[in-house]
């Protein structure tokens, strides 16, 4: 794979500020609903009679729609006009917090957790929206920008929902949340331009191709293996990390929220990140990105062990910069690959390494009680080196070549 990868398609006319945040703010709405209700489930579940073990599906209804979503809804980007799909999207996320909102069972708070998950895929129609808008020369700077609100949406929401349901109650979070979607909905409406895809190209012919496009884009499957295995660490850490300071720092939930708002600060990385990529640093960044996340891993086990706060966050807010720095360097090469598949290329990218992640809670627990912070870092660092092992094949794939 080089690292600038040539344009084989028309050069759009560009991208306006505006729309560039607005998609942004987007992102980080969007997105936000899938996490609000993770911290807020002690809560959720006696109010609706839930039993203790049956709280999780909560969690695990709601990731299971965005992945249910990432790879039947949002590959649509590749069929029908996206501002409309977008706004269509954002309507039925708001329908789906609202009944939340007021659930009065268990059973309907459910069913409406997973079509949380669902809708709120549409924030992977949002990226590659942006991206067909911007000129090949500034894609990376663009998607860097759209990205840093995504990962802001993904560290705020859990701090902003346990807040907002101390003042005002869980189902305030859900009903704010619906309406800002509908704000969001008139924003979009009135910045965005109309995208049409002109591939033609049936629906199930786009879902059979998906398969395919994984198969046959070398580029595509290198940064799905790299993202995967980096995402699963940033799951790993952002699960166990509350756990930790629990029980060394002896954090309430008010002081965790705080904590994962410092940690945000690694949104600050992502417009930086878009910046190399379209300077052609997109190999050398990837690298620096893997070797920052193993040294963060590392040292933040030790931070814990030595009772050291401050070393913590500071390895955090490294951390997220790491994986920020990765995940935009490689929407960047999928973003420009030849033809206008940039929606389904998102989908299976997004759909495997949410698959990836999604295991992360399972290993964080697990390694958290099997071998307290200092083991589950180890994990986290070990996850780290086989990523950089796979990306250094690529070194070896230009020797052969005699690049």
């Amino acid at each position: 794979m080089h690292d600038r990868i040539a344009a084989t398609e028309a050069a759009p006319a560009g991208i306006s500020p505006a729309i560039t945040f607005a998609c942004a703010l987007a992102c980080g709405a969007m997105v936000a609903n899938i996490y609000y209700a993770q911290p807020l489930i002690g809560l959720i579940a006696p109010e609706l009679h839930m039993a203790p073990g049956a709280a999780g599906l909560i969690v695990t209804l709601t990731q299971f729609g965005y992945a249910v979503g990432l790879l039947f809804i949002v590959p649509l980007a590749d069929r029908l006009e996206n501002r409309r799909l977008i706004l269509a999207t954002l309507g039925l996320t708001s329908a789906a917090l609202a009944m939340l909102a007021v659930a009065p069972s268990a059973t309907l708070f459910l069913a409406a957790s997973a079509l949380v998950g669902v809708t709120s895929a549409g924030v992977h129609m949002v990226v590659p929206f942006a991206a067909s808008l911007a000129p090949h020369e500034t894609r990376g700077r663009t998607i860097g920008n759209v990205m840093s609100g995504l990962l802001a949406g993904i560290m705020l929401s859990r701090p902003v929902a346990s807040i907002i349901a101390e003042i005002a109650g869980w189902r305030a979070m859900f009903g704010i949340a619906a309406g800002l979607m509908l704000l969001l909905a008139l924003l979009l409406a009135r910045v965005l331009p109309e995208r049409r895809p002109t591939s033609g190209e049936s629906y199930a012919r786009i879902l059979r191709s998906m398969g395919r496009l994984l198969i046959r884009e070398r580029p595509l499957q290198r940064r799905t293996a790299y993202h995967g295995f980096v995402f699963t660490v940033f799951t790993i850490f952002w699960t166990a990390v509350p756990l930790e300071l629990a029980a060394r720092f002896h954090f309430s939930q008010t002081g965790i929220a705080g904590f994962a708002l410092a940690g945000a600060a690694g949104a600050l990385v992502a417009p930086i990140a878009g910046r190399l990529g379209d300077r052609g640093y997109i190999r050398a960044g990837t690298g620096v990105a893997m070797l920052i996340l193993v040294a963060s891993c590392l040292l933040a086990g030790w931070a814990g062990g030595a009772g050291s706060l401050i070393g913590l966050v500071l390895f955090a807010i490294t951390l997220d910069g790491a994986t920020q720095l990765n995940q935009v360097l490689g929407q960047r090469v999928i973003f420009s690959l030849p033809g206008e598949d940039r929606g389904r290329a998102n989908a299976v990218y997004m759909t495997v390494i949410f698959l990836f992640g999604s295991t992360g809670g399972i290993a964080a627990s697990a390694a958290y009680h099997a071998g307290g912070w200092t083991g589950t870092m180890l994990l986290c660092a070990v996850m780290g080196l086989v990523a950089l092992a796979i990306f250094a094949t690529e070194f070896l794939g230009r020797r052969r070549a005699g690049d």
